[in-house]
């Protein structure tokens, strides 16, 4: 009978060192390593708006963008509140918009650009990402990708015409410190034809990171958007959509609305109704918003 002895462990030290006894080589790491979302920017070019997904570890595997009537949560399957007059859904496969410490990209974010109004995110799970995109035009767009740093592009046709017209925000440090104005107006471009309803739009959007910045943000009062836009004798009349509560405030959404319509010379009152056609005053020379947004 063959004896095998076991060697003792300073021996097989010594002979490991001497290179007696192979050593396997560690396996390579089977890891993968999800993409992470890090930024968005958006830019205007002659003739299109520009917007771009900046990843870390590597691109997704795999990306679509197609247009959608309703922007969707992945979870819920519930409307995510998004503004525009048409919305583009990109899905990216695997990625995520988070690590350990919280989200890496925003969840929202406005732009001051003819088409690209607003981008909105609508999902971020079991590593699979969706965002919105929204737009003040349906048009032609197109998506390719970019390496160091790894990034998803789509450029979203935008020749057409536009007129700077004010939006009205909610100015949170005015109001805090009892200073006038409580709504302040900044810029924004708008289709010619449609001016009114750009600038509602634009509303919804929200302020711009800067503006944020200098405290100023959409007081929404529980409103998703509007509807039912209407022009006429003078009276701009307009549904809000989702809820209607100020909340107990004395400044509502109704503080950014009136000023935002009234600048236009075909509007001298404006008359707001909440999503079930209410309002203190449908008739008459006046302005009018529902008791939801009354203090």
């Amino acid at each position: 009978m063959r004896i095998v002895r076991a060697v003792p462990l300073f021996l097989l030290a010594c002979l490991v060192a001497a290179g007696a006894v192979p050593v396997r080589a560690a396996a390579p790491s089977t890891i993968k390593v999800t993409p992470t979302l890090v930024a968005i920017r958006a830019y205007h070019h002659p003739g299109f708006d520009r917007i771009v997904y900046e990843f870390e570890g590597g691109l997704p595997a795999s990306h679509g963008v197609r247009y959608v009537d309703e922007l969707l949560g992945d979870g819920s399957g519930l409307p995510v509140r998004i503004a525009g007059r048409a919305i583009l859904r990109l899905r990216f496969d695997p990625a995520q918009a988070h690590d350990a410490q919280g989200a890496t990209a925003p969840a929202r974010k406005a732009f001051a650009l003819p088409n690209i109004m607003t981008t909105v995110r609508s999902g971020d799970f079991e590593a699979v990402t969706t965002y919105g995109i929204g737009l003040a035009k349906r048009t032609t767009f197109e998506v390719f990708t970019l390496q160091d740093p790894s990034r998803v592009v789509i450029d979203i046709r935008a020749a057409f015409p536009t007129v700077d017209r004010k939006v009205f925000f909610f100015n949170r440090d005015n109001f805090v410190n009892n200073v006038d104005p409580f709504f302040s107006a900044r810029l924004r471009p708008v289709r010619p034809n449609s001016p009114a309803t750009g600038v509602l739009d634009r509303l919804f959007a929200g302020p711009l990171g800067g503006e944020k910045a200098d405290g100023l943000q959409l007081l929404r009062s529980h409103a998703t958007g509007f509807a039912d836009l209407v022009i006429a004798d003078g009276v701009a009349r307009v549904r809000l959509t989702g809820g209607c509560n100020s909340d107990g405030s004395t400044v509502s959404v109704a503080g950014e609305v009136m000023p935002t319509l009234r600048q236009f010379a075909s509007v001298d009152w404006v008359k707001i109704f909440d999503s079930a056609g209410n309002t203190g005053n449908p008739t008459g020379n006046t302005d009018s918003m529902p008791a939801c947004l009354e203090p």
